[in-house]
C-alpha cells in the first residue's frame, strides 16, 4: 500500500465514524470529495479547521457557538423568563429552527442513566439549579425525549424543583401535523389520547 492510498484509507476510517455514515458511504463520500477536491475538498478542510480552532461551548448554557457566550445568552430579548432543557445541542438546534420559543436554553449534555452510570453530577443539572435561582426563572420547559432516560430525567429534574415555586411543563406528546393515526406507534397514540384537550 502506497503512501497516498494509506492516506486516502486513513481519510475513509476517520468519515466511517461519524454518525450516518458506515464504510461504505464513507467510502463514496471520499471519493466524491476527491473527484471535487478544488470545488468542495478544499473548501470544507478549511471550514473544519477554522471550526476546530473556534468552536467552544457556551459558557451559561453549553450550546456550541464561536466566544464563551453563545447568540441566544447575549441575546437580552430572550431573558424572558423561560428556560428550555434540552438534552443535547442538536435538540437546541432543532427548536431554533421552528422558531417557536423565545426563552433561552439549558443543555444538559445527557440524560440520567443507571445503566451507563450517569447521575446528575455528570450532567449540567446542578448548573440548571444554579440558572433557576440566580437568573429569576418563572418556568422550566423540559423539551427531553420520549426515551426511559428521558422520562427518568425529566422527573428527577422536575421533583428537585418542586417546593421553589418555579412552573416544570413538558412538550405536548402526541400525533404530529399531518400525520395519520394507521402510520403512528401505540406510545404516540396514547399520549396523544392522554393529552387530549377541548376543541
Amino acid at each position: 500500500m502506497t503512501d497516498a492510498t494509506r492516506d486516502i484509507e486513513a481519510l475513509i476510517d476517520l468519515m466511517a465514524r461519524l454518525p450516518g455514515l458506515g464504510p461504505r458511504s464513507a467510502r463514496r463520500a471520499v471519493l466524491h470529495l476527491i473527484k471535487k477536491r478544488g470545488q468542495v475538498m478544499a473548501p470544507l478542510a478549511q471550514a473544519m479547521a477554522d471550526v476546530a480552532a473556534t468552536a467552544r461551548e457556551c459558557a451559561v448554557c453549553g450550546n456550541i457557538g464561536t466566544s464563551d457566550l453563545c447568540d441566544i445568552c447575549r441575546d437580552e430579548r430572550r431573558a424572558t423568563g423561560e428556560i428550555c432543557v434540552v438534552e443535547d445541542v442538536a435538540d437546541l438546534w432543532a427548536m431554533e429552527r421552528g422558531h417557536a420559543f423565545k426563552g433561552r436554553y439549558h443543555v444538559l449534555g445527557g440524560t440520567l442513566s443507571a445503566l451507563d452510570a450517569v447521575g446528575p453530577e455528570d450532567l449540567r443539572i446542578p448548573r440548571l439549579l444554579d440558572r433557576v435561582r440566580d437568573e429569576g426563572i418563572g418556568e422550566v420547559i423540559l423539551a427531553l425525549n420520549a426515551t426511559v432516560d428521558g422520562q427518568t430525567t425529566a422527573h428527577y429534574i422536575a421533583e428537585t424543583l418542586e417546593g421553589t415555586g418555579v412552573a416544570v411543563t413538558s412538550l405536548a406528546r402526541g400525533v404530529p401535523i399531518g400525520g395519520e393515526l394507521d402510520y403512528l406507534d401505540d406510545g404516540t397514540i396514547q399520549a396523544a389520547l392522554r393529552a387530549r384537550k377541548t376543541i
